[in-house]
């Protein structure tokens, strides 16, 4: 049986990466490319996609190394 903390992990880092991935796909839209191009920065919401999702995918990874590390 997985423990809690391998089971979050995983939870984070794939919730992590799917946010990633639709904050990508959010900045590549031709609204948000035409609001970079005079802004100079994307949409607010994009960039909270790309920090949140990019945030929990590495505390997904950290949880997921620190049980390596425990078991080893």
């Amino acid at each position: 049986m997985m423990k809690p903390q391998t089971i979050l992990g995983i939870l984070l880092l794939i919730g992590g990466a799917a946010l990633f991935f639709f904050g990508y796909q959010a900045s590549q839209s031709v609204g948000e490319q035409v609001f970079e191009t005079f802004a100079g920065r994307f949409t607010e919401s994009t960039t909270w996609y790309l920090i949140g999702g990019a945030a929990a995918a590495l505390c997904g990874v950290i949880l997921l190394a620190m049980q390596r590390n425990i078991r080893a």
